[in-house]
C-alpha cells in the first residue's frame, strides 16, 4: 500500500479554499492604485516653470489707475470738434499707460467737482446742465490724428458709410492711435462717465490696447 500523502502545510500554496481570501487584501489594492495615479500625474506636471495667475481685469484697471497718481502728464488741447462735442488732447510720446489712465482720472474728478472747463474748453456751452454735458475726448501721441477729421471718423463709428467720406482716414487706422478716451453724457444717469484705455465705439468694435478704467 502506498502511503497516504500529508497534508499541506500552511507554508505551500495550495488551492481555493472556501473561507479563506484569495489574491491581495482590497485595501492594498486601492492603495496601489492612488500610488500610482499620483505618480503619473507626478510625472505629467512641469518641473522648473513657475505658473502666473490669470490678471483680472478689473484689479488692473484698478492698478492702472493708482500708478497714474504718481506721476501725471503734461497734455494739451489741440482740437475742438462742435459738431461731435469733442476734444483732441495730445500727450508726449513716451507716456505710459499709467499716465494716461492718470489723467482720465483728472478729467473726471475734475467734472465731479464742476471744474473740468479750467482744463478742457467747453462742449456744450452755457447748457444749463454745465459746460461739458456730453463730451468726448480723445488723447492721443500722434498730433497726425489729433485732428478734426480723425476724430470725426471715429465718432461717426466703425460701420459709417466709408463712401460718404473717401478721402477720410481709416477708422481703424485712427482708432489704434488712441491713447486714451473720456466719454462724458450727462443724459445717461446710471454711467455719465466712461473712461479707457485706447478706444471702442457703441458697436463695441475696439482697438487692440482697449481696457475699460470707469
Amino acid at each position: 500500500m502506498e502511503p497516504n500523502p500529508s497534508p499541506p502545510s500552511d507554508n505551500q500554496n495550495g488551492p481555493y479554499v472556501e473561507g479563506e481570501r484569495a489574491g491581495a487584501h482590497p485595501l492594498v489594492v486601492i492603495l496601489s492604485v492612488i500610488l500610482g495615479l499620483w505618480f503619473l500625474i507626478w510625472l505629467a506636471t512641469p518641473k522648473g516653470k513657475p505658473t502666473q495667475a490669470p490678471t483680472n481685469p478689473e484689479l488692473a484697471s484698478k492698478s492702472l489707475m493708482d500708478e497714474g497718481d504718481l506721476s501725471p502728464v503734461m497734455f494739451t488741447v489741440k482740437t475742438t470738434v462742435k459738431e461731435f462735442n469733442a476734444i483732441g488732447v495730445l500727450v508726449p510720446a513716451q507716456a505710459t499707460d499709467s499716465q494716461v489712465a492718470g489723467l482720465l482720472k483728472r478729467f473726471r474728478e475734475a467734472r465731479l467737482a464742476n471744474t473740468l472747463a479750467t482744463m478742457l474748453p467747453p462742449t456744450t456751452h452755457k447748457h444749463k446742465l454745465g459746460e461739458h454735458v456730453v463730451a468726448d475726448i480723445f488723447i492721443f501721441s500722434d498730433t497726425k490724428y489729433a485732428t478734426a477729421e480723425a476724430i470725426g471718423v471715429l465718432s461717426r463709428g466703425a460701420h459709417a458709410p466709408g463712401e460718404l467720406y473717401p478721402g477720410a482716414v481709416q477708422f481703424e487706422i485712427a482708432m489704434e492711435h488712441v491713447r486714451g478716451h473720456y466719454r462724458v453724457d450727462l443724459h445717461d444717469t446710471g454711467h455719465p462717465d466712461k473712461g479707457a484705455i485706447g478706444f471702442t465705439d457703441e458697436s463695441g468694435v475696439h482697438s487692440k490696447r482697449y481696457r475699460e478704467l470707469f
